[in-house]
């Protein structure tokens, strides 16, 4: 232990960080003393501490630099030194992922983990098992089931924790291991019946049953350790979500554990009821009690996850939560920000209109002192608020702006951009002054990604403002000063105004001049594009296209392109045919979570499997003649509990449909090879060839594929499309219309149940967000679109009718192909 101990000159030097100036290079040469004859413990274990420092710190080391260092440690073993030993560990552990032919230790670490030492043991077994690969697993096995069942209570954590991680290796592992698990499960000490716990878990999850049956042991059992106490609530809730909350046995073991004796399980407990899926005022009132008290507890951390609890709860029972006004109300002069912060907004969540203005203001006098991340809470606070209470948008807004001058992140600020901005679309009183706000923002915004979208929505709102004209200056001003990004978003909003005021063109126009001397060539093309355009408004397909430009999913527009490239292109290229991009739903208020990082862009389901599949040669050649037209959901062909699990994809390819099968096998001790899925195709199908999986282990999903060719026109994909003038227009293009009229089934007795069946039976889109039936409505109109094989459009309008449970259908079917229209009559009837 000499080596803690530090020099009257150390203690005098002061604080400050010894490793703060250290080079790589120097180090490792520094790490050649490894080498000498006898070992000095002290000064390489100084050395060492600098090496771990360094990886700490994400410094690199190539493959050669490693390898040396690593064979120089290995040195090492010869000294006896506990501190030097245990820190050769941690070097092992930190190196093995670069360092070349590291089981070279294995015989060291071996004898550590199997000696008298027990301070060896524990850190030897930990370092052995990340250097073990499937290969040495067999020559460890024997000694690490030894170590499980030690009688020491560290060597056994070690050996339980670390068979956990070994399941990367095997993925039987656990389930090999479990008798030892079992018996460690019976230990003493609070740690071991944790991770014995986790193993046990681990050896059954694939096995829903299994679960079940250990779940029902152990809690007619009360566990002596709070944290395995813990994970054995968390496991009776994942199997009350799956079940419903049917299981009133695992039910009632959660309620009891709000007695326990443990204040970390009595929180569980509270936490895991208020969470639960299908959660009532019922099955929460007791949690609520049990958190009502943390808030008055002295120990700040357990104020702390009362609070923060009772905030979620707020989103989803508010009434639940109004019990706790008085405590909330008293945790605001918490000493704790984190803890005042919570409290306040918890209070504006259930708190009456009259409160507001004051909560605000105390909120307003330490919310600076906070970090980010508890702005960003009071933020959505806020936006709750504002749809609760709508007449209160000018004191909350204004709130908002100040928080957007104060210093802050892109997380941050974007969060109050985005409740801003919902604020405006949720009251229409509310939009002059939003857009004031972000006007001013926009002249002090550091983040380029958040001044584009804000620009972008000027262009869009701004032009039916009051006054128009007040916005320009702010949208001029980026053009002038920001970076290439902005100035091209600036001039696109530019556009808009001129588009949608006709007495502001002349001034735009000018302005839009200026932008073509631009350096940046996006911003020139930009500007040069729209004063062509505006220049021409005659033209009304191009001043329109500009006002509500399409929303074209980019990933396809670059694949038809390049396919159109490929092809003679003695046609004009079709962009009607681009099906449209992801559209953003309406979502309730009460269950928006922020998204403050930037979006990426995502896939549509289609294009994702176009991708997937492209990987497969076989696959690939069916894509590059016929593009993936549509993707069906997935169909869980097995039980969940059955030896092998499979589930089916279809997807439809032009004359050809694939069977994609994702399978899984769950038995350990076998290993399938050359693994496909026999199948008896319908009449007229014809199976033209299959792709087996090679290889099927345990627990590793594969895939395979039964590629079969249509007999007729029998598929259909859909594309968005304006459909209320498109159904008018239909007949003036030559579309035969049929109808008729049917009486849906016992199991359809609502017009919401009936739309999305209708919708899920014909594989068509809907159209201007008429699959959203009005409350209390007893009569619908749903528009549907899309395209059969062979690319031939239908539309289709169902008229709805509800009158005592039964629904009554007019379904009319507009289509070019008569046969076409028939057949989805036929099909519905």
């Amino acid at each position: 232990m000499n080596a803690f101990k530090r020099d009257k000159k150390e203690e005098e030097d002061g604080g400050g960080n010894p490793f703060q100036n250290l080079e790589k290079t120097t180090v490792l040469q520094e790490a050649r003393t490894f080498n000498d004859t006898p070992v000095n413990p002290r000064k390489c274990a100084h050395i060492l501490t600098k090496i771990l420092y360094l990886l700490n710190q994400g410094e690199q080391l190539g493959t050669t630099e490693a390898t040396e260092a690593f064979f120089a440690m290995t040195k090492l073993f010869q000294s006896r030194d506990v501190i030097l030993r245990r820190l050769v560990y941690l070097g092992i552990k930190e190196l093995s992922q670069v360092a070349e032919d590291v089981i070279i230790v294995t015989s060291s670490l071996t004898k550590d983990m199997t000696g008298k030492e027990d301070l060896y043991r524990a850190a030897a077994i930990r370092a052995l098992c990340t250097i073990t690969d499937g290969g040495m697993l067999a020559a460890i096995e024997r000694y690490m089931k030894q170590a499980i069942v030690d009688k020491s209570p560290a060597v056994s954590s070690a050996a339980l924790v670390s068979s956990l991680h070994l399941s990367n290796v095997s993925g039987d592992i656990a389930r090999r291991w479990a008798n030892e698990a079992q018996e460690a499960l019976n230990s003493d000490n609070v740690m071991v019946q944790y991770h014995a716990l986790g193993v046990l878990y681990q050896a059954r999850k694939s096995d829903k049953h299994a679960v079940i049956k250990l779940v029902a042991k152990l809690i007619k059992n009360i566990q002596k350790s709070p944290y395995a106490t813990c994970m054995l609530i968390r496991m009776a809730c994942k199997l009350l979500d799956e079940t419903n909350n049917e299981n009133t046995e695992l039910l009632e073991f959660i309620e009891a554990c709000l007695r326990h004796k443990s204040e970390m399980v009595v929180y569980e407990a509270a936490h895991a009821l208020v969470n639960l899926s299908q959660s009532g005022i019922r099955e929460i009132a007791p949690a609520i009690s049990v958190l009502q008290l943390f808030c008055g507890s002295p120990k700040a951390a357990l104020r702390f996850a009362a609070v923060r609890t009772l905030n979620k709860v707020a989103m989803t029972h508010p009434a639940a939560v109004t019990a706790c006004n008085l405590d909330l109300e008293n945790l605001i002069t918490d000493s704790n920000r984190s803890i005042a912060t919570l409290a306040i907004t918890t209070l504006l969540k259930t708190g009456a209109e009259s409160s507001v203005d004051r909560l605000m203001k105390q909120i307003a006098t330490f919310v600076s002192e906070i970090s980010d991340e508890f702005k960003v809470v009071v933020v959505q606070a806020i936006r709750a608020l504002c749809q609760k209470f709508p007449r209160k948008h000018s004191v909350l807004m204004n709130f908002l702006s100040a928080m957007l001058r104060d210093e802050g992140g892109l997380e941050y600020k974007a969060a109050i951009a985005d409740t801003i901005i919902a604020v405006m679309e949720g009251n229409a009183e509310a939009k002059e002054a939003g857009l004031a706000h972000l006007c001013e923002f926009i002249e002090d915004c550091e983040h380029t990604s958040l001044a584009v979208r804000i620009l972008h929505l000027l262009g869009q709102e701004g032009p039916t403002s009051k006054n128009p004209s007040r916005h320009i200056r702010f949208i001029y001003n980026r053009v002038i000063l920001e970076s290439a990004s902005v100035r091209a978003a600036a001039v696109a909003a530019l556009a808009h105004f001129a588009a949608v005021c006709p007495d502001l063109l002349p001034n735009v126009l000018v302005l839009l001049s200026r932008c073509q001397l631009d350096s940046d060539d996006e911003v020139r093309d930009r500007a040069a594009y729209y004063c062509k355009i505006l220049k021409e408004r005659d033209d009304s397909s191009s001043l329109s296209t500009l006002i509500h430009p399409p929303q074209l999913s980019i990933p396809s527009l670059e694949r038809a392109l390049h396919n159109y490239i490929q092809s003679p292109m003695d046609q004009p290229f079709d962009i009607s045919q681009i099906p449209p991009g992801q559209t953003i739903q309406e979502t309730n208020p009460a269950e928006i979570k922020l998204i403050t990082r930037p979006a990426q862009p995502r896939l549509s389901r289609e294009e994702h499997f176009t991708e997937k599949l492209s990987q497969v040669p076989q696959l690939m050649m069916i894509l590059k003649k016929s593009p993936l037209f549509k993707s069906s959901a997935t169909f869980e062909l097995t039980e969940s509990e059955t030896e092998y699990n499979v589930k089916c994809i279809k997807h439809s390819c032009g004359d050809f449909l694939i069977l994609q099968f994702d399978c899984l096998n769950t038995l350990s001790d076998l290993v399938l090879e050359d693994v496909s899925v026999a199948i008896e195709p319908p009449e007229g199908y014809t199976i033209i060839g299959e792709i087996p999986c090679p290889r099927l282990t345990y627990n590793e999903p594969g895939t395979t594929y039964t590629i079969l060719q249509y007999p007729e026109d029998i598929n259909s994909r859909t594309r968005g499309i304006d459909i209320n003038a498109a159904w008018e227009a239909a007949p003036t293009r030559g579309f035969t219309c049929m109808e008729d009229t049917f009486a849906l089934g016992a199991n359809v007795t609502t017009l919401e149940s009936a739309v999305q069946s209708l919708i899920g039976f014909l594989a068509l889109e809907p159209a201007d967000r008429t699959d959203k039936v009005s409350p209390g409505a007893t009569s619908h109109v749903l528009f549907l679109h899309g395209y059969f094989r062979g690319g031939k459009e239908i539309f289709s309008r169902a008229r709805l009718a509800l009158a005592e449970s039964q629904v009554t259908m007019q379904l009319s079917v507009r289509s070019q192909d008569p046969d076409v229209a028939a057949l989805v009559l036929a099909s519905v009837g």
